[in-house]
């Protein structure tokens, strides 16, 4: 085991690499001017020459990026052009904020998808079935930032039960939580449909073994031949399935945060691509990344968990 895991976060280095090179080619390629946009449009041009001196932007693309690589290999991911200061320090700011909301959108949607689409399995061809796969066409159905418009315009605009927009409050207080909730249900419901179906599917499939049956045949209890026997063992597809949701959490979080002004990481991102900000754009991507790899590599080895045949070398 711990042989693979070597191996895995070895592997991310070429990966890595892989994705800079990507982003840094895209953004070279686009048009505007980081300097002429950090000094406005009526700056004089040689206060724009000077600093696209200071920054580097003379040099050819493939000098900046070995440039900048070797100083994200230290840590050091570059000077915001915006705002003057460090794109890690911009970055561990941001950060919580992003996972707070990727982890209660996860969260909210293993809490909807797991026990509606068990019930929704045992139940098959019942009102419950066709309850719970309308709700997830339903959900699947809905776009995110649409879903987001409309929560606000209900729960906070006509109702007030929830604030329009920031992030208030230390964690876990109820201040946190108000301002937490609708942004996670616009990210978490509609992979929670996804995931109710997924689930559905992957227990009717393993409601037909004989093994289940043969399990009802010695006079075990319902609860436990569902919960015991047929859910570990349909845990595998799902699993893999929440290892795909993963990245779509986070690039879907991107829109999210842009209509709640949640100070994530994925507004942070979304400024710096609209001022040319480059190296934030670099270092943030650079750890969306990292953060998605290393949570596949948990999802990994949660296979072994559930299935014990499964061993990695």
């Amino acid at each position: 085991m711990f042989q693979y895991i070597v191996r895995r976060l070895l592997v991310m280095i070429p990966v890595l690499l892989g994705v800079t090179i990507v982003i840094s080619s895209i953004i070279y390629l686009a048009p505007g001017n980081p300097a002429q946009i950090a000094l406005g449009q009526n700056a004089r041009p040689e206060a724009v020459h000077q600093l696209e001196q200071d920054m580097g932007l003379n040099n050819p693309p493939h000098i900046r990026y070995v440039d900048w690589l070797s100083g994200a290999v230290t840590g050091d991911l570059g000077t915001s052009v915006r705002s003057g200061r460090p794109v890690t320090t911009l970055i561990a700011e941001r950060l919580p904020a992003t996972l707070e909301l990727a982890l209660s959108s996860m969260l909210l949607t293993l809490i909807i998808a797991l026990p509606l689409g068990v019930l929704s399995a045992v139940q098959q061809y019942s009102w419950v079935d066709t309850l719970s796969m309308l709700f997830a066409i339903f959900w699947i159905s809905m776009p995110s930032f649409w879903l987001a418009l409309i929560l606000i315009l209900v729960f906070s605009v006509h109702f007030g039960m929830f604030p329009i927009s920031g992030r208030e409050g230390a964690v876990l207080s109820v201040t946190w939580i108000s301002s937490l909730i609708l942004p996670a249900v616009a990210t978490g419901t509609r992979r929670a449909g996804l995931l109710t179906r997924m689930t559905r599917s992957s227990m009717l499939e393993i409601l037909n073994e004989d093994y289940i049956r043969t399990a009802r045949g010695k006079g075990i209890g319902e609860r436990a031949v569902i919960y015991t026997h047929a859910m570990k063992n349909a845990m595998i597809p799902i699993i893999t399935l929440i290892g795909l949701q993963i990245p779509l959490i986070f690039s879907g979080a991107v829109i999210i945060e842009t209509v709640f002004a949640w100070p994530g990481m994925g507004r942070l991102l979304v400024n710096a691509v609209l001022n040319r900000d480059y190296p934030v754009v670099q270092g943030t991507v650079l750890v969306y990344a990292i953060i998605v790899i290393i949570a596949n590599l948990f999802v990994d080895l949660a296979y072994t968990y559930f299935d014990p045949r499964i061993q990695y070398e």
